[in-house]
């Protein structure tokens, strides 16, 4: 196909053609290299029967591969600048749907109904960096049925969703995004793939959704509270934490107990916990409310 982009040639082409302006506030680092496409393509292990859900199209590069390979493919850019030159680069596919919205306020189990039956839905996207996490985690707590998500995200956030206790990447998001999906880094991709250069490494990373999560918590909610709270004052034992956040209301007798009854020292930090003892020690302070 003449459209076919994938290469920087083609891309700086289509750039000039339209005179496009790169948004800063959008985040904006178009990919340029073919290998880390099909890498991308292969994580997802996308087949001719799913619909595809892609955040951030650009100029279209990703989704004409991501057309090649899947039955239906929704792109949702939000740049309004950027719609005449995807009419232009996706001109030649007949399944690729084109929507020109805010990720973050559209409804995407409504996208998931329309166009796959409700099915579970796979998720690509070249994110920008800013705002990874509440696109990801929006993801996950809407309840669309979302098989993977296959994401180019910085470096840096990427080793911290798959950071494990004790390590310095460890944290809140780790935790978050282990209790809905396994996560797996697929490739680590230097600034050289990207036009303009962004001034840090990426990676692609894929997130399998559990069909349920991997622990029982009692309150999901309250375990993510005192997941917050325990990182928020990293250096702090995990009692300090607790009893200094705000928006919990537990006695200091409680706390102590409830670590107490992981079996966990009183000077344990938060840093140290798996999700299954973040989930205990929910369950544990729950009971003391009822």
């Amino acid at each position: 196909m003449e459209n076919k982009l994938g290469n920087p040639q083609k891309t700086i082409e289509i750039i000039q053609k339209y005179q496009f302006a790169f948004q800063k506030k959008f985040g904006q680092n178009f990919l340029i290299d073919g290998r880390v496409l099909e890498k991308i393509i292969a994580a997802a292990e996308i087949t001719e029967e799913d619909m595809v859900l892609e955040i951030g199209p650009g100029i279209g590069t990703m989704t004409q591969y991501l057309a090649e390979q899947a039955r239906q493919v929704v792109a949702v850019e939000i740049d309004k600048n950027l719609i005449p030159i995807l009419e232009e680069t996706l001109k030649d596919y007949k399944n690729i749907t084109v929507i020109n919205e805010d990720i973050l306020k559209l409804n995407i189990g409504e996208l998931a109904e329309k166009y796959n039956q409700g099915k579970p839905i796979k998720v690509v996207a070249n994110l920008p960096y800013y705002i990874t996490t509440p696109i990801i985690m929006g993801l996950f707590e809407s309840n669309v049925p979302i098989a993977n998500i296959t994401v180019m995200v910085q470096k840096e956030v990427a080793e911290r969703m798959q950071a494990g206790p004790g390590t310095k990447d460890y944290g809140a998001l780790s935790l978050a995004v282990q209790y809905y999906a396994s996560p797996y880094i697929v490739a680590n991709v230097p600034p050289n793939c990207f036009i303009p250069r962004p001034s840090v490494g990426s990676a692609v990373i894929r997130l399998t959704r559990y069909e349920k999560p991997p622990v029982e918590v009692l309150d999901s909610r309250l375990m993510f509270d005192l997941i917050r709270a325990s990182f928020n004052q990293r250096r702090k034992t995990l009692q300090n934490s607790l009893n200094n956040a705000q928006n919990l209301t537990f006695t200091k007798e409680q706390i102590a107990n409830a670590i107490l009854s992981l079996d966990l020292p009183a000077s344990v930090r938060g840093e140290a916990l798996t999700l299954e003892q973040f989930a205990g020690l929910a369950n544990a302070l729950k009971k003391c409310t009822e």
